[in-house]
This record gives structure tokens, C-alpha cells and sequence, in this order.
């Protein structure tokens, strides 16, 4: 059974716009942030224990989408059992909490809708490098285990060109609005247990997966 959180969404809405005003920015390669202490930490953990198993990779990465039958989100069936899940989800529906995001990061979400993956990698991942331009108009990649520190997010300076590594500790984050430079990815190396994340993405009406949107009738409003 889940655990009956107390969590509210109120609470993890105030860690975040917390974490936001003390954002970290950078602009090389391009310009990208980090942020720290991202939710409550009884949130973070609570996030990090849910009972998901980590997909079956037989050999074959690169692309998170080649396993997409096996990929969970904040939808409204993990939702209704994961009330940390529905927390967070509501949080970052809210007009104040999208305002924040815009403003901070000068995110163009407004009209936008929330999707939020539950992320778990194991040994033989890897991901190429890819920019999200597109339909995704703001990337969050929230790291929640312990213990992975050097598993970060691989940065580019181009497709070809690698430029860094994120630091992956657990409830921080780092932030990016996509364009035609934001070259990330994840370079093969050893993963021991279940690297897990949270892609935090504000999505436009041309996404057609609506079933992974946390509420696909309801966009965010800045």
C-alpha cells in the first residue's frame, strides 16, 4: 500500500519556487541551471521508494522511447494511488507555481500542458545526444537517488562535442528551456542499482501521448 503521505502540494509548491530563487546559471555551452533542495525532503524520499520496477533493457538504449511500454508517468492512474505524485503534479499545475517557472527561466509555457515521467535507468543505459526543441518548451531533470553522484546529465557543446557533466544529487536539479543548442544526453558508464529521475516537461497541444499528461484537458496558464 502507499505510504499515506502528508505532503501537500502547498508544501512542495514553496520548496520549489525556494529553489528556483536560488538557481545556479550558466552559459556554456548554453545556458542552463541548477537547483538544490528542489521538494520537501520527506517528498524526495517518498518520491524515490515508490514501488516501481526499473524496465528491461535486452540490450537495446539510446532513445527513451524504445521502451515506451514500459515507461511510468504522473498520470491519473499513479496519481489516484501516489498522493505524493498528485502533490507534486498540482504544485506545478498552479498559475503561481507555472508564473514562477516563466519568469525565473523565461520559459514560455503559458498554454502548456504538465508532463512529469518517473524515471528509472539500470546498467546498459545511455542516451543520445538530443536537444528536446520542439514540443517540449521546458525541461526539468530531477535526480532522487543517492549514491549516483557521478550519473549526472551529459552536456554538449554540439552533437559531437562533450562539454560536462551535471552533478546527480539526490533533489536537485538541472533546468534548461529547450532550443537548437541544448545538446544533452547520457554517455554509457556503469550504473550500479536503479538510477531514478523525475523529467519534469511543460509540453505543447501538438503532443499527441496524452495519456502521459497529469491533466491533458487542463493547460498550465502563466
Amino acid at each position: 500500500m502507499p505510504p499515506n503521505t502528508a505532503i501537500s502540494s502547498a508544501d512542495i509548491a514553496s520548496a520549489f519556487r525556494a529553489s528556483i530563487e536560488r538557481r545556479r546559471t550558466f552559459d556554456a555551452p548554453y545556458r542552463h541551471f541548477f537547483i538544490d533542495d528542489v521538494l520537501p525532503a520527506a517528498a524526495a524520499r517518498e518520491l524515490c521508494d515508490l514501488p516501481f520496477a526499473a524496465p528491461t533493457l535486452d540490450g537495446v538504449s539510446g532513445r527513451r522511447e524504445v521502451h515506451n511500454d514500459t515507461r511510468s508517468y504522473f498520470d491519473a492512474d499513479q496519481m489516484a494511488r501516489f498522493p505524493v505524485m498528485r502533490a507534486m503534479a498540482e504544485a506545478l499545475q498552479t498559475t503561481e507555481m507555472a508564473r514562477a517557472i516563466h519568469d525565473a527561466f523565461e520559459a514560455p509555457i503559458d498554454d502548456t500542458f504538465l508532463r512529469l515521467e518517473y524515471a528509472l535507468d539500470i546498467d546498459g543505459f545511455w542516451l543520445e545526444p538530443h536537444t528536446d526543441l520542439g514540443v517540449k518548451k521546458f525541461t526539468c531533470l530531477l535526480y532522487l537517488s543517492e549514491g549516483h553522484e557521478d550519473l549526472g546529465t551529459d552536456i554538449y557543446a554540439d552533437r559531437d562535442t562533450h562539454a560536462a557533466v551535471s552533478p546527480f544529487v539526490a533533489n536537485s536539479a538541472m533546468v534548461f528551456v529547450p532550443s537548437d543548442r541544448t545538446w544533452h544526453g547520457f554517455e554509457k558508464r556503469p550504473i550500479k542499482g536503479v538510477r531514478k529521475s523525475v523529467i519534469l516537461n511543460y509540453v505543447t497541444h501538438d503532443w499527441k501521448a496524452r495519456e502521459q499528461l497529469s491533466f491533458p484537458e487542463t493547460p498550465v496558464r502563466v
